[in-house]
């Protein structure tokens, strides 16, 4: 395609939706449409303020920037990869972070949670020692973790050695070496020997059924951060059996299961689940604390 077809973002912009339209892209890894993720991949190819399109819809563009947006809007819509992959970057909430093939494209409603330092669940967040996150990916909810919670270390659980050095990489990044700690194991195995506070983890929870319906974009991802079984509740299981001995007395346990939440209750209603509150529902992320989880 000839680059001089467009001179302007506007042009690139109004090309791009089309694009993606027609390709009857999937939208799930931080864009809600065509129009969203255009902007994003347009602001971000030309190195420009991520929230300021407008000032610069009509600027005049060079041709070989042009052609750098073009070769990354054909990307997208022929090959099916996430943004977060092309860019390389995800966000959540006010949180960059640093991300490719070998991680899920971070997604969590965890996230609105740290937010509120889990209130009211946690009474004083200084009181809060030792934090252990399950199944940490990219380490985006370990990091956000330890700034909700100034006096705490975090530890941050993958089984994947491609994952770790992910989060090895976004700890760095935010300058969090010593306070969150990256271990390879898998779930408990290699989990220090201590007490925690809260246990959280955002584990493969997609029931089986639901993994053979994954739009394209979702299989560019590790396969084994999604797939959680016939019912989706396998991980989860060994997470809820094992926390009550790794958990303080007052401790909390956090489990994120996505639109899992039939197949949840089934496995664990028993325990008498308290279902959070988030910006997609109440039936999203549940919480057990340890004195249910011994009495399991």
């Amino acid at each position: 395609m000839t680059t001089t077809l467009f001179t302007t973002p506007r042009d690139l912009l109004r090309y791009a939706i089309t694009r993606f339209n027609t390709a009857k892209l999937f939208f799930g890894h931080g864009s809600a449409e065509a129009l969203d993720e255009a902007a994003y991949l347009i602001l971000h190819t030309l190195k420009l303020p991520l929230d300021k399109l407008d000032p610069f819809l009509d600027a005049r563009l060079l041709p070989e920037e042009v052609q750098q947006v073009l070769q990354v809007i054909e990307r997208r819509a022929s090959e099916r990869v996430p943004a977060a992959y092309i860019t390389n970057e995800a966000w959540l909430g006010t949180y960059a972070f640093y991300v490719d093939e070998r991680v899920l494209v971070p997604r969590s409603f965890i996230h609105e949670l740290i937010a509120q330092q889990f209130s009211p669940w946690v009474e004083d967040p200084f009181a809060v020692d030792n934090i252990l996150e399950l199944c940490t990916g990219s380490g985006c909810l370990a990091i956000m973790m330890a700034d909700a919670f100034p006096s705490s270390v975090v530890d941050a659980i993958d089984i994947s050695a491609d994952a770790i050095a992910v989060a090895e990489r976004n700890i760095a990044d935010y300058k969090l070496e010593g306070r969150v700690n990256p271990i390879l194991s898998d779930l408990y195995q290699n989990v220090p020997a201590k007490k925690y506070d809260m246990i959280i983890t955002n584990p493969p929870y997609v029931n089986s059924a639901s993994m053979s319906r994954l739009p394209p974009e979702y299989l560019r991802e590790p396969q084994i951060a999604l797939a959680g079984g016939e019912d989706g509740m396998d991980l989860v299981r060994k997470i809820v059996a094992g926390a009550a001995e790794r958990l303080t007395p007052q401790g909390i346990l956090m489990v994120e299961i996505g639109n899992e939440a039939e197949y949840a209750e089934a496995a664990f209603g028993h325990l008498g689940l308290t279902w959070l509150t988030t910006s997609a529902g109440d039936d999203m992320v549940f919480l057990l604390t340890a004195e249910q989880l011994r009495a399991q």
